[in-house]
């Protein structure tokens, strides 16, 4: 198993999250990486964040999202970013965070986060018309998805105890 440095940027190419993890597989939903406990993300040249908890997250071919799994105690298990589609390397992936994110708690709780980001940012950044409608479309099936899919039901699982 080898590392890979995760880099999501904002639509004007600064810099936003990023971090290390290792690559656990591939299967018919992407490239599976994961994180165990204690490991840090970092947001642009802000202080690094240290996450307790392991956690794994999904990079999608052809898809205009990626998945975080959290493992337990953590009250969020998971949270999509709506993206562009990944740009896969040996050793860096790279995407554009779109602003908008689904997230599903543990209590079953689902949400949309940051509307009003993806609103700010359409005219800030001048996305196109095919991104917008992209992002709201895969927005639109995360939040259906994440209750009744089998990727977001029990998958993630297997490649969570991979790095626990």
């Amino acid at each position: 198993m080898h590392n890979v440095r995760v880099v999501y940027r904002k639509y004007d190419q600064r810099l936003h999250w990023h971090q290390v993890m290792r690559y656990l597989g591939e299967d018919s939903y992407g490239v599976w990486l994961g994180a165990p406990p204690n490991s840090v993300s970092q947001r642009g040249e802000e202080p690094e964040v240290l996450h307790s908890q392991a956690h794994v997250q999904l990079f999608p071919r052809d898809r205009w999202y990626t998945a975080i799994f959290n493992d337990e105690p953590r009250s969020t298990e998971i949270y999509c970013d709506i993206t562009t589609p990944v740009t896969f390397g040996e050793t860096e992936f790279t995407m554009i965070d779109l602003d908008l994110d689904v997230v599903k708690k543990r209590d079953g709780t689902v949400y949309v986060d940051d509307e009003d980001e993806f609103s700010e940012h359409q005219l800030q950044f001048g996305y196109p018309q095919e991104v917008i409608e992209a992002a709201r479309k895969e927005c639109d099936w995360l939040i259906r998805a994440v209750t009744t899919e089998e990727l977001f039901l029990t998958t993630y699982k297997t490649y969570l105890d991979k790095v626990r």
